[in-house]
């Protein structure tokens, strides 16, 4: 197994619980971003190595990815990253569609001009970032990947209640795992970029309703492509 770069030292004098947020914190992207597979085996001793901690803020940092759903832990075998359920998937993009719905309305209802400015940087910048690192076959490109999630992260931002937008947090990590188990060698044929500019339009021009259309519409298309390209890959069966 690959060694990670050290975690930072502690700098406020609160050791441990500096160290078990930095391990959590790269442990969760690392199992988002399907670098820890689904199903794997996260050994103490491994993961102490892999990310140059010691057992207690990794036992901690576990405890909290297990509580969050993303880590299996059982008394016999330990910790492992929770297995994907792709019959789930839907159930998942339902539940996205539902609560999002609601704070992008919420969102709208309180836009304002530096939010629409920000959100107008994403747009172009996304414009100007190709999707995959190749042009014949599909390699995830990392700055596609973060403006993309940034964009969807910042529709919600004027949302008041910061538990519904941590709640979208979650359900936007969930459905990334997804997505990156089941990445493919090809491209969609559809034009994401397009889907973008229209959910944006509509949402600086105060059309919560038509915004709200197009995201569920984004996401249950950006499902249905992710569970058939899991489906030709075999990661279903």
């Amino acid at each position: 197994m690959a060694r990670k770069s050290p975690l930072p030292p502690s700098t406020d004098g609160s050791v441990g619980t500096t160290r078990a947020s930095a391990v959590y914190e790269q442990l969760r992207a690392d199992i988002t971003h399907g670098i820890l597979e689904p199903g794997s085996k996260l050994r103490v001793e491994a993961m102490c190595q892999r990310y140059d901690v010691g057992a207690s803020p990794l036992r901690e940092a576990l405890s909290r990815l297990s509580a969050e759903g993303l880590v299996d832990r059982t008394e016999q075998r330990g910790f492992n990253v929770t297995a994907l359920k792709w019959d789930e998937l839907p159930i998942l993009t339902h539940s996205r569609a539902q609560i999002e719905s609601l704070a992008l309305r919420e969102s709208i209802n309180a836009r304002d001009t530096a939010w629409e400015h920000e959100l107008v940087l994403l747009v172009h910048q996304l414009s100007r970032t190709p999707r995959s690192l190749a042009q014949d076959v599909y390699i995830p490109n990392p700055e596609w990947e973060a403006l993309h999630r940034a964009f969807h992260k910042v529709l919600l931002t004027r949302c008041p209640s910061r538990w519904m937008r941590s709640f979208c947090d979650n359900l936007a990590d969930e459905a990334y795992r997804f997505r990156q188990v089941a990445a493919g060698q090809s491209f969609s044929s559809r034009n994401e970029h397009t889907e973008h500019v229209a959910i944006f339009e509509a949402s600086i021009a105060g059309k919560a309703d038509d915004a709200v259309k197009l995201l569920v519409k984004h996401y249950t298309r950006t499902a249905t492509f992710v569970a058939s390209q899991a489906k030709e890959g075999g990661h279903t069966d």
